[in-house]
């Protein structure tokens, strides 16, 4: 898939160092955009960078989302490199696996600094660029920010948080031409359910599903790529993801009962069996 549309785009794309960023990145650098990479690992940006197609046009940063100065440097070293902003894709983000009674409240804590302050941090210093270009934001969500997911208490609520958020910003840029886009691909093949919180914040180390069987990375970045050129204002991008919206509209009581016994299934799972 080749869009001129992204020809010198200047697309700052968070969480870049694997799974639905990288991809991304690596997207619209084929696709001849001025990429920005952020992630906390100059280092693993910089082995990728060199990997990925025109790397002159690619800026690494290092970032830490959840700090707020982290975020304001991501913008102004790209202001300073590029001169504008076209794109800001607000993909950087962690997950979780506990039942809330389980939890040390940190782990929430880190969710929200992470995946909505996250958002929020670098929306709120990348805005006045977007709204010069008439440019576009993303956030990526999930299924879990249209429904509550048992075991993910933190996660779905940094999702749905980031959901309102965009939502609300949308309205308020109605006449600003800004586009704002909330992105929800389901499961994904990347590395987010190796690193995901458990009860006591640490990682988990392994996946619970089967990753071969899911999305991949690649194509989450195709539909998401459509999604920016064409302006959508949400892409929802499985089917169940779509059921599952609409059926918790009109039938929300069995979708909790399905999604309860779906959660129930993983292994290890840490919601019980009924």
């Amino acid at each position: 898939m080749k869009y001129k549309y992204f020809k010198d785009k200047v697309i700052i794309v968070t969480g870049a160092s694997s799974g639905i960023g990288l991809a991304t990145a690596r997207l619209f650098a084929s696709m001849e955009s001025k990429v920005v990479m952020a992630s906390r690992s100059l280092e693993k940006l910089n082995e990728l960078r060199n990997e990925m197609p025109n790397p002159d046009n690619i800026l690494c940063v290092k970032v830490d989302v959840s700090v707020e100065k982290d975020c304001e440097n991501l913008i102004q070293q790209t202001v300073d490199k590029f001169g504008r902003i076209d794109i800001l894709v607000n993909n950087a983000g962690i997950s979780m696996r506990a039942m809330l009674k389980d939890l040390d409240l940190d782990v929430i804590r880190k969710l929200m600094d992470t995946n909505f302050w996250g958002t929020v941090y670098c929306t709120k210093y990348a805005l006045p660029y977007l709204l010069k270009s008439e440019g576009s934001i993303v956030g990526v969500i999930s299924t879990a920010g249209y429904i509550g997911l048992p075991g993910r208490t933190g996660y779905s609520a940094s999702k749905f948080a980031i959901r309102g958020f965009l939502n609300t910003l949308r309205v308020e840029h109605r006449y600003d031409n800004l586009h704002v886009m909330v992105f929800a691909p389901g499961f994904t093949s990347s590395n987010i359910r190796n690193v995901a919180l458990l009860a006591d914040g640490s990682q988990q180390g392994k996946t619970p599903r089967d990753e071969n069987k899911m999305m991949s990375a690649e194509e989450v970045a195709r539909k998401m790529a459509y999604g920016l050129r064409f302006r959508k204002k949400e892409m929802i991008l499985t089917s169940l993801g779509k059921l599952t919206k609409f059926f918790d509209f009109v039938w929300p009581r069995f979708v909790e009962w399905v999604e309860y016994r779906m959660m129930a299934k993983e292994p290890e799972s840490p919601i019980k069996k009924k």
